[in-house]
C-alpha cells in the first residue's frame, strides 16, 4: 500500500497561451519534507493552487491521502492544512484567537486548540503579541507575526498533508529557526509536508528530497546530497566579475578541470574536486592580481549550486530551442 499522502503525476495548467505547470510529476510520502523550489513564476504556487481545489488542471491528475482531487475536492481540501502565500486574513483577530480557531475547525476541543495554540506560541516565540488584535490598517502586528501566526494556524491540528508556501517571508532570522525546527518536527511526527520556497540555503536545512520547478516545468529531484553531486566534487570557486568582465574560465586555459560552470550575474561558480583547491587558490590570486577579477572565495558545494546549475541549463535549452524553432520558421516564411 502506497505511503504517499500526495501523488501528482502529468499536472498540466495553462493560463491563455502561458503553460503555467508542464506535466509535472511530484509525490510527498508521510512523514516526509518535500521542498519544491523555483524562481519566481516558476509555477510553484499554480501547482498548490490545484492540489487544493482553486484551479483545475487541463491534464494530469492528484490524488491527496488516496482521494482524487479533482473528482472530490471538498474532501480532498479536508486532508491538507495550508499555509498560502498571500497573508492569513487576520484583521480583527489576536494570534490566539486566530490559531484556536483553526484548530477547532480541525475538530479539536476547546481546550485541546487552547493548549495547543500557547505551545505555538511558546515555540515560535510570538507570546508577546499573543494577545493582540491585527488592525486592518496594517498595525497591532508585524508582517513577521502575521506570517508565523499563518504558519501556527495550518501546524495546529494534525492532518495527512502540510503545504506551506513561502512560510518565513517577513519573519525574522531567530524566529525564521524556529519556525525551520517545527516543519522538521511536522515531518518527524507523521504529517507529509510540502514546503515551497525559493530560500535554497535555508530549505536543505529540513528537507528530505526536493523538486526543482523552472518554466513550470520539473528540471531537478533527489535529496540534498544527489543534487549537489558526487563527493569527488565537493568544492566550489566563486569568481567574483567586474561590472561587464568577461568570464576567465571560458576565455583561457583553466589548470584543472571543471565540474560544473554557472554564471549569474557578476558571479561565476565552479564546482571543482577537493584536489585541486590549490591549483584552483594560485589561478583566482593570479587572475585578481592581474585584475580580471574583483575577488574569489572557495567554499564546500551547497544546494544553491545545483539549484542554479538546473535552472540555468534549463533556460539555456529552453532559449536554445526556442532560437532553433524561430529560424526554422524564418526559413519556411
Amino acid at each position: 500500500m502506497s505511503t504517499a499522502v500526495l501523488e501528482v503525476e502529468g499536472l498540466t495548467r495553462r493560463f491563455g497561451s502561458t503553460v503555467a505547470n508542464d506535466g509535472v510529476d511530484l509525490r510527498v510520502r508521510a512523514g516526509e519534507v518535500v521542498g519544491l523550489l523555483g524562481h519566481n513564476g516558476a509555477g510553484k504556487t499554480t501547482l498548490v493552487s490545484q492540489v487544493v481545489g482553486l484551479l483545475r488542471p487541463h491534464a494530469g491528475s492528484i490524488r491527496v491521502a488516496g482521494v482524487d482531487a479533482t473528482v472530490d475536492p471538498a474532501t480532498a481540501r479536508r486532508c491538507v492544512a495550508l499555509q498560502a502565500q498571500a497573508q492569513a486574513p487576520l484583521d480583527g483577530l489576536t494570534p490566539r484567537s486566530a490559531i484556536e480557531i483553526a484548530a477547532r475547525l480541525r475538530g479539536m476541543s476547546r481546550a485541546d486548540a487552547r493548549s495547543a495554540a500557547e505551545a505555538l506560541a511558546d515555540e515560535l516565540d510570538i507570546r508577546e503579541w499573543f494577545g493582540r488584535r491585527a488592525r486592518p490598517d496594517g498595525g497591532g502586528l508585524s508582517g513577521g507575526v502575521r506570517r508565523l501566526t499563518a504558519f501556527a494556524m495550518a501546524a495546529v491540528a494534525p492532518v495527512p498533508l502540510v503545504i506551506l508556501d513561502e512560510p518565513t517571508n517577513d519573519v525574522d532570522a531567530g524566529r525564521r529557526r524556529r519556525l525551520w525546527q517545527m516543519v522538521r518536527r511536522l515531518g518527524d511526527e507523521g504529517a507529509g509536508v510540502l514546503l515551497v520556497t525559493h530560500n535554497v540555503a535555508e530549505a536543505e536545512q529540513v528537507v528530505d528530497e526536493l523538486v526543482v520547478l523552472n518554466r513550470g516545468r520539473v528540471v531537478a529531484t533527489g535529496s540534498p546530497s544527489q543534487l549537489r553531486g558526487s563527493s569527488n566534487q565537493d568544492l566550489r570557486l566563486e569568481l567574483s566579475l567586474h561590472p561587464d568582465g568577461s568570464d576567465p574560465s571560458r576565455n583561457e586555459e583553466v589548470p584543472f578541470p571543471i565540474a560544473r560552470r554557472v554564471h549569474v550575474g557578476r558571479r561565476v561558480l565552479l564546482a571543482i574536486r577537493a584536489e585541486d583547491a590549490a591549483a584552483a587558490v594560485a589561478w583566482a590570486t593570479m587572475l585578481r592580481s592581474n585584475e580580471r577579477i574583483e575577488g574569489y572565495a572557495l567554499a564546500p558545494v551547497t544546494l544553491e549550486d545545483a539549484y542554479l546549475a538546473a535552472t540555468a541549463a534549463d533556460d539555456a535549452a529552453v532559449d536554445a530551442t526556442a532560437t532553433a524553432t524561430a529560424t526554422e520558421e524564418l526559413a519556411d516564411a
